[in-house]
């Protein structure tokens, strides 16, 4: 491909913008690459923001008077239903004036934005998928009836990924789970969130929990993003009750960048019912820029959400940011047990304590964990990397040639992201993928029969 070809896109951002969490995170990050790189961006989104600076692309806007814009949250909105179709007019607007060459929609209300934008336009739109409404709508206690939101769940997971012309999903359970059902392999791309390593240089750990209050004997775990219902604060909750009496000096940091005030009464009143109030600190309205010196203080960082299909963007900082990782398999994108993680079983709470458990009285192997993740982290996912890739996809939507561009996005993207691991004694070194010849020699596979926890932890003491 020709580099020196720059493409106009419009990024439809549905959301508040720009804000410290998920997907606003990610089109923040991913426009400035673009921008770095000679493509000229635009982002059309709502008047809702944080005080996050943005360089680079053109930020455009719809208002409407009387509508609340200072407050973030995640999830559905009444206000939404005014702002969406501002933005389809808008950004109709924005295509025409600026002469856009691809509409880049993120989410599902960003995808139906598009798409009707681009019935006007005849604009080709790329769809970047995030999540599924399965897994998600019900959660949010915004319809009345959770049959009614499942089944509306269902009709949005089946119309709307079907409207770009080209589908990028942020894993690869989530790509598979849209070719079942329908969309074509070869019109859809793993595409995993991506993330600057530079911001997590900080200092080191004893000055930090100085300068936070906490001290050098502290068994800090910590759990950063949202406390919305689906991330499942309260399993962590439960297994922190469970450490509690068998750790001395254990403490728990909920860092949360979004809160809901319903799903905040709710884990206070959880934690008093544990009685864990004494080891718990709820941070609120974490900033962007104290989340590297909350990561460098803590001892284990938490993965409480299970049955994930997205990637969620925490375990990217949890990874760039050196810490080992406890979380549950479902949401473990991109995590391979006891190698970069130690996992639990889904909804398995007291394997998920044990977990951390494990990582915290076993400090010598929990930073050989906390190591081999941010090995493998690489420059995989890294957004100056992704973003060539990115305007591969570009070109392949204006010139319509999805062919004989795959070898380029290759160099960029993969076309998996799930960790391979091979067992060289049982196979024949020439029958192993090139890539995995030289860069995974000596790496054990992935079993995918599960073993006792006990007799894991057994191998890996032997280790």
């Amino acid at each position: 491909m020709d580099e020196s070809v720059k493409h106009k896109v419009v990024m439809v951002a549905a959301c508040p913008f720009p804000a410290n969490h998920g997907s606003p995170a990610s089109i923040r990050e991913m426009s400035e690459a673009l921008v770095e790189q000679g493509h000229e961006v635009h982002i059309l989104t709502y008047p809702i923001k944080e005080d996050i600076p943005v360089t680079g692309p053109k930020i455009h806007r719809v208002s409407f008077p009387f509508l609340n814009k200072k407050r973030v949250k995640v999830g559905p909105a009444l206000e939404k239903f005014v702002y969406d179709p501002l933005m389809v007019f808008r950004l109709i607007w924005l295509i025409w004036k600026y002469k856009i060459d691809v509409i880049h929609a993120h989410n599902y209300e960003g995808a139906l934005i598009g798409w009707l934008a681009k019935l006007v336009t005849r604009k080709p739109m790329l769809y970047n998928a995030v999540n599924n409404m399965v897994d998600e709508l019900v959660t949010y206690d915004f319809i009345w009836s959770k049959g009614f939101a499942m089944k509306l769940a269902r009709l949005l997971d089946k119309t709307i990924p079907f409207t770009g012309d080209y589908v990028t999903a942020v894993s690869d359970s989530l790509k598979d789970y849209l070719v079942k059902l329908g969309v074509k392999k070869e019109k859809i791309q793993v595409l995993p969130a991506g993330v600057n390593p530079g911001m997590f240089e900080t200092n080191d750990k004893s000055t930090l929990r100085q300068k936070y209050g906490y001290g050098d004997d502290d068994n800090i775990v910590i759990y950063t993003g949202s406390l919305d219902a689906f991330q499942r604060i309260d399993y962590l909750l439960e297994a922190t009750a469970v450490i509690k009496p068998k750790l001395d000096n254990l403490r728990l940091i909920l860092a949360a960048n979004i809160v809901n005030p319903k799903d905040l009464e709710t884990i206070k009143t959880k934690i008093a019912e544990l009685d864990i109030g004494d080891i718990t600190d709820i941070v609120e309205g974490l900033k962007l820029e104290k989340l590297p010196d909350y990561l460098a203080l803590a001892d284990v960082a938490t993965l409480p959400r299970t049955d994930c299909p997205g990637h969620p963007v925490k375990i990217l900082n949890y990874m760039c940011g050196n810490i080992p990782i406890a979380g549950f398999t479902g949401a473990a994108k991109g995590l391979h047990h006891m190698k970069n993680a130690v996992l639990a079983e889904d909804h398995n709470i007291e394997q998920f304590a044990e977990s951390i458990e494990w990582l915290l009285n076993r400090p010598a192997m929990a930073e050989k964990i906390a190591t081999e993740a941010r090995r493998t982290l690489g420059s995989l996912y890294e957004w100056d990397v992704l973003a060539q890739g990115i305007a591969v996809i570009y070109q392949m939507l204006r010139s319509g040639d999805y062919e004989s561009l795959q070898p380029e996005l290759k160099r960029y993207i993969r076309q998996s992201y799930q960790p391979r691991f091979w067992e060289n004694r049982q196979m024949d070194a020439d029958a192993l993928p090139a890539d995995i010849r030289e860069q995974r020699k000596g790496e054990r596979r992935q079993n995918v029969v599960r073993i006792d926890f006990i007799e894991r932890r057994r191998v890996v003491d032997a280790e």
